[in-house]
């Protein structure tokens, strides 16, 4: 049976959260395998939104398992209160469908403080972190020194790390001229209390799915962020702390490579990212401010404004190539109706050359000035549309144009937020 991986082709904020909403009803587990609750994946279903920032977005539909992998950096707090808000909304009936690694590492209180501290003293260079201690959190794994979900259901092993660990922290938040509030007594008591409520949904995931594998099940993997954010292959060192790119799927959940057969990368009509960092297709004037109004684009997690510009065609096939893409969904096709003429970046102009390939160093990335090619824009509102013949015809050349320049089928739009306004046009587990 097919298994898809579903990533963020561009830096970010694609629209995984729908697509991976949308596809849950072909799939039987919903895998989340890095990141944190610096992601944010907004849902809309019947009108009704939902904001997820670490539970996977499958759990909207009942009788879905739903699983947090070993590379995900889990916040104990963040997800008691998803579980909360889920259970209030009677969308989390059965505590069954809910399953998180022993193995995960957890982000503790400073995590947090030393990434909003370590943030602050860089001034202005600022990578643009959420201050969610997910960076730390990946450093302490890396350290070899991390505390994971497992530690939190055995109190003395608990106690015992943490009061390992915090002296250092404490050292290192006085250098950042940051005053540590890191009560060593409170801090035990409450990750105790939290790894309580945590306890009944922990487990070996590595096993749990290989044997649903064994019984047939069609596994979904759900990324967060963006390529281009990714710490191996974004633009460093503006990219996040772990690897969004579909080859962490397995690693990330005690998985081989053979249990991926479709790699499904998310691109919005346009682009947007938020934070610091490259960004040659961004637009900075009324255009820019437009594209920002219209399409809502403002964090999920921080609210931050996202920094918004046409769509980058070289970035979208680097990210094909780094991913693997066999087919690409684009979102948010309908923000564009109503443009005279719409932009695709096609090039780049750095330091009198032209380049038709994302350069690998960043700082050449840094001087890239976009070069364009320019389609004629439509009128009509797409949102009411639901398949390909229905568009109108210079929506389609649109598409089509961004499917030449990529070398990779569009499977999929998105004309609207809900989950209902999607056209599919090739299901990925039936491909």
């Amino acid at each position: 049976m097919p298994n898809v991986v579903v990533v963020g082709a561009q830096w970010g904020d694609e629209g995984k959260g729908k697509i991976v909403d949308l596809l849950t009803e072909h799939a039987d587990v919903v895998v989340r395998f890095q990141g944190g609750n610096n992601a944010g994946h907004t849902l809309v279903v019947n009108g009704e939104k939902t904001v997820l920032h670490l539970i996977p977005a499958g759990i909207l539909h009942p009788g879905k398992s739903c699983v947090i992998g070993n590379g995900v950096v889990f916040d104990p707090e963040v997800f008691v209160m998803e579980v909360d808000r889920l259970k209030s909304r009677n969308a989390l009936a059965d505590d069954a469908q809910l399953v998180v690694s022993l193995d995960a590492h957890v982000i503790m209180p400073w995590h947090k403080a030393i990434d909003i501290a370590r943030e602050q003293a860089m001034g202005a260079g600022k990578i643009g972190t959420t201050g969610r201690g997910i960076g730390p959190t990946y450093e302490d794994k890396v350290a070899r020194r991390g505390l994971r979900i497992r530690d939190l259901l055995d109190a003395g092993r608990l106690e015992r790390k943490v009061k390992e660990r915090l002296p250092a922290a404490r050292e290192e938040l006085r250098r950042l001229g940051a005053t540590p509030d890191l009560d060593e007594a409170a801090i035990v008591a409450r990750y105790a209390e939290l790894g309580r409520r945590v306890a009944r949904y922990a487990a070996d995931v590595s096993l749990w799915l290989h044997r649903a594998l064994q019984n047939g099940k069609q596994l979904l993997f759900e990324g967060a962020q963006g390529t281009m954010l990714d710490v191996d292959h974004g633009t460093y060192p503006f990219v996040t702390s772990s690897n969004t790119v579909a080859g962490n799927a397995v690693v990330g959940c005690g998985l081989g490579p053979t249990a991926v057969d479709y790699v499904l990368g998310i691109s919005k009509a346009y682009s947007t990212r938020v934070g610091g960092g490259p960004y040659p297709s961004e637009l900075k004037d009324e255009t820019g401010e437009r594209l920002r109004k219209i399409g809502g684009e403002f964090g999920a997690t921080t609210g931050r404004p996202r920094r918004t510009g046409w769509l980058d065609v070289l970035a979208l096939r680097y990210a094909a190539r780094v991913n693997g893409l066999h087919g690409i969904a684009m979102t948010k096709l309908d923000v564009l109706t109503g443009f005279d003429t719409v932009k695709i970046a096609v090039g780049y102009r750095v330091d009198g050359k032209v380049l038709d390939e994302m350069p690998s160093d960043p700082e050449l990335l840094e001087r890239a000035e976009a070069i364009y090619e320019e389609l004629p824009g439509w009128s009509e509102k797409l949102d009411h549309l639901r398949s390909w013949d229905d568009l109108p015809p210079r929506a389609r050349t649109y598409v089509k144009r961004v499917e030449e320049l990529v070398g990779v089928p569009v499977v999929g739009l998105s004309v609207g937020a809900d989950r209902g306004q999607t056209i599919l046009l090739v299901n990925p587990f039936r491909a």
